[in-house]
């Protein structure tokens, strides 16, 4: 018989199983690791998230660090903003016109929940604003435009007061950072930016042109020149008590125009509807009578034609000509004998016109035409002038010779005298810079390179004489060289007109400047520097204010161009037979 295994001292008769205390304590144990290990594994998918998170930014913050900024700065503004008009600046990319986003301020007086209480606070907001006129708007009931064309300060005081009424309408401004300054060159678009005047309407369809939208057009112009020689001809009037003037800077080699100030001017930001005629472009549209401008198209033309040389006589000069019923004399008195180049530079209007004769009517009506004097004159403008025509009649020949009797624009004046000093090559004027220089080939000449350089030193003369007209043009270390021109003007003779158109410097010619002042009077307060004597003012020709304007400006100007300036290549315009 097998023995009884011995009893537990545990042993329990009511236990139904032995493992039921085990499995408990291992049921707890298991289930306190599977919560840790749960515990963990979202710590663990957390920290892979923040870590993912963190890779990513530190990838796209790299990405946009080595890119280009103004790729950036485009993204954030070409998607919403599209400009309709290209901007317009200078030749050294100054911004001259440019398109902004702006608004227009309407009022609907059906969202208007207290009129009363809107009408306080317009009148306390804008003092200015008729509010009679308004609160009759407003109780028709019918949407209405309160402003246009706001300012963002005025936008900003608007959009304070808290009216739902008030509706902001978007739109494309046009603006101009220069304000007067370009006035008469740029012109202005209107509020549908269409151009409307100067090169704004010129240029209308390339200035809207999608394809080059990203591409501005650049001017000839230069921003810190024309701002110089707008102050120094804003003071001109001011001393002289003139009641306009003009002034245009040219490249006598290339036709590019620098500079051009007419005067008065206007703020194109205004957007004012101007009738007056003291407002036109006196370079491009004004016509005159210029005077002994003249003068040196005369000798230059005789030179050329090989009739006289600079040393010529011209003996027994009367003191006045009879020609037809009319009778031209001096305004002062010369030696009976006078060299050709003694002619130009007193200023003589018998001996010119004794040369004119020597020309004959038909090859100084030759040279006249091949010049476009008589001509509207061709630049990227529509407010051009229209030279009244006149026939060669009795005594026509000897009036024109010295500048009376023929009306031209100032534009096509300086750009005869630019091509005269050249070396003889016709050049045309632009407003509009091109990356290539034109083929010389295209330009005609006008007179020799010979005639030119002996134009040249005679008009360097007409300054550093002492019998010369142009003294206050003597410019240290600028070889000025130049010719005056008083005259009536031709509408109004009680009225006067002096010019001075420069060349500089006449070794080698670069440009050509027009300074021009409309009725200027005898300025007795100003002392001027006359040949090392300090003198009062007591004379009212050219010599005596557009001259001294024009050194006063080339003083200012000259280290500009001195800097920024190319030498010209003379040996192109030798090419040329």
């Amino acid at each position: 018989m097998k023995k009884k295994q011995k009893r537990s001292k545990n042993y329990n008769p009511n236990q139904t199983s032995f493992y039921f205390e085990d499995y408990l304590e291992t049921n707890k144990k298991n289930q306190f690791s599977n919560k840790k290990n749960m515990f963990q594994d979202r710590i663990y998918l957390l920290f892979f998230l923040f870590f993912s998170l963190i890779f990513i930014f530190s990838i796209q913050i790299t990405r946009i660090s080595l890119n280009n900024v103004k790729i950036f700065k485009h993204e954030s503004s070409d998607q919403n903003f599209f400009t309709l008009r290209r901007d317009i600046v200078d030749r050294n990319g100054i911004l001259i016109s440019r398109n902004i986003s702006s608004f227009h301020v309407a009022i609907n007086p059906k969202l208007v929940n207290n009129k009363k209480n809107l009408l306080i606070k317009l009148r306390l907001a804008f003092p200015e604003l008729d509010i009679e006129d308004f609160e009759k708007k407003l109780s028709k009931e019918k949407y209405f435009y309160l402003k246009k064309r706001v300012s963002q300060a005025d936008k900003e005081k608007l959009w304070r007061l808290g009216e739902k009424g008030i509706i902001f309408e978007p739109f494309q401004s046009r603006i101009y950072p220069h304000a007067n300054l370009y006035s008469h060159i740029v012109g202005q678009v209107d509020y549908d930016n269409f151009g409307i005047s100067g090169i704004e309407k010129y240029f209308d369809k390339k200035l809207k042109d999608e394809n080059l939208s990203h591409q501005p057009l650049k001017l000839t112009l230069d921003t810190n020149i024309q701002y110089l020689i707008n102050r120094e001809l804003n003071k001109a009037l001011s001393t002289f008590n003139a009641t306009g003037g003009a002034s245009l800077l040219m490249n006598v080699n290339n036709g590019e125009i620098l500079s051009l100030v007419s005067l008065p001017n206007y703020n194109i930001n205004l957007r004012e509807d101007l009738k007056d005629e003291k407002y036109i472009n006196k370079i491009t549209k004004g016509i005159y009578e210029l005077g002994s401008i003249f003068k040196t198209f005369t000798v230059a033309l005789a030179l050329d034609n090989d009739l006289i040389s600079p040393n010529t006589v011209i003996k027994n000069i009367p003191k006045s000509i009879k020609c037809s019923k009319y009778e031209i004399s001096d305004i002062k008195e010369f030696p009976k004998n006078l060299s050709v180049e003694d002619i130009l530079v007193r200023s003589s209007n018998i001996g010119t016109l004794l040369i004119a004769r020597k020309i004959g009517e038909e090859k100084y009506k030759s040279f006249i035409e091949n010049v476009n004097l008589l001509k509207s004159p061709e630049v990227e403008l529509e407010e051009v002038g229209n030279p009244i025509k006149f026939n060669w009649n009795k005594c026509k020949l000897e009036t024109v010779s010295y500048g009376h009797g023929i009306t031209t624009t100032p534009l096509q004046a300086t750009t005869v005298y630019a091509s005269l000093s050249n070396g003889g090559i016709m050049i045309k004027p632009k407003l509009i810079k091109k990356d290539k220089a034109e083929d010389a080939k295209t330009f005609k000449r006008i007179i020799s390179k010979k005639t030119s350089d002996e134009i040249n030193n005679i008009l360097r003369k007409v300054v550093t004489d002492e019998e010369g007209t142009a003294s206050f043009a003597d410019i240290d270390g600028y070889n000025v060289g130049g010719k005056t021109g008083t005259s009536q003007n031709y509408k109004n003779k009680s009225k006067n007109l002096n010019t001075f158109i420069s060349i500089f410097p006449s070794k080698k010619p670069k440009y050509a400047l027009l300074v021009m002042l409309e009725n200027p009077q005898v300025a007795k307060d100003l002392i001027y520097n006359y040949k090392g004597v300090q003198i009062k003012g007591s004379r009212n020709e050219a010599g005596w204010n557009s001259v001294f304007v024009a050194g006063k400006i080339i003083k200012k100007i000259g280290p500009i161009l001195a800097i920024n300036s190319k030498d010209f290549n003379y040996h192109a315009a030798e090419k040329i037979n």
